[in-house]
């Protein structure tokens, strides 16, 4: 069983690999160790926003002046973000990687977040926006893969953590 700081050390590092220096977040129980960590380190500005949304044009804008961003939210919040994404990311091309939580799948204890785990995937899917899952500490390096392949389609990638992952539950 890896640790959550193990892992949360390696979320940060495989981010800093890619050139990130921006991280935008809104809070989750599952990722305040994560924030914590994009905070405190020097290597990143972390700019903590009120609204997923607000991450969404943040993060945009931060590649129109070459600044590597990523934007770190639960999966309800990425679920409001559907607009935000279409509109600005989809029609003018706009690369973004995004952290997201899977609530509502297996190993979530809170009932209330069942409907996330219900609807995020086909969501994602009408949208056609690519996702991949990290459910074990070993797939923690796909980050960089996701972030590249962002740049490549010109588009958004979402990287999807379970509660094991983040929570050191594996």
């Amino acid at each position: 069983m890896a640790s959550v700081s193990n892992v949360t050390a390696r979320i940060v590092e495989e981010a800093a690999k890619c050139g990130v220096k921006l991280v935008a977040s809104l809070p989750d129980t599952w990722i305040s160790e994560l924030i914590e960590a994009f905070d405190k380190d020097r290597r990143f500005t972390h700019v903590p926003v009120n609204r997923e949304e607000s991450a969404i044009g943040l993060c945009s804008g931060a590649f129109f002046s070459g600044t590597g961003a990523l934007a770190l939210m639960g999966a309800s919040g990425f679920m409001t973000c559907v607009y935000a994404l279409t509109k600005i990311n989809y029609t003018y091309q706009i690369p973004l990687l995004l952290l997201v939580t899977l609530r509502g799948g297996l190993g979530d204890r809170a009932k209330y977040h069942v409907s996330n785990g219900l609807y995020l995937k086909p969501l994602m899917d009408s949208i056609s926006m690519p996702c991949t899952i990290v459910d074990s500490p070993e797939k923690v390096s796909v980050i960089s893969t996701a972030y590249a392949h962002s740049r490549v389609i010109s588009r958004p990638v979402v990287v999807g953590f379970t509660r094991g992952v983040l929570r050191g539950e594996q």
